[in-house]
């Protein structure tokens, strides 16, 4: 199976805490950093298709921040797919590729640990 990854930014307080987590429970996971490594080539439709809305973050700052027009583009999957590529920071954090495949945005610990079997 493939190892978990964790998709986000460092600087998010919720990364944080799943990274936290993650290490409390001894969980080796690989960690793609959207400010420094961008987006993996090629996985927006994927994500799009599993994740759907819960995809876009509209309750953050980078949301807020976008003028009405960017905001619209976000209502075809080319248009969403532009805007999370410019701006990966407007994906839900953290994303989680679990080792079964399954994706996940969030952190909920409980559902983390009954994923992980604990």
């Amino acid at each position: 199976m493939p190892p978990l990854t964790l998709h986000g930014i460092p600087n998010c307080d919720t990364v944080k805490l799943a990274r936290a987590w993650l290490a409390e429970q001894g969980v080796d996971h690989a960690f793609h950093d959207f400010k420094k490594l961008g987006l993996p080539p090629g996985v927006l439709p994927a994500w799009r298709a599993a994740l759907g809305d819960r995809l876009l973050n509209r309750q953050g700052t980078s949301w807020r921040k976008l003028d009405p027009d960017q905001q619209a583009a976000a209502a075809t999957p080319e248009g969403l797919d532009r805007l999370l590529q410019a701006q990966p920071s407007l994906i839900k954090r953290p994303l989680v590729q679990w080792p079964d495949g399954a994706l996940t945005v969030g952190f909920d610990p409980a559902d983390w640990a009954r994923r992980l079997g604990r």
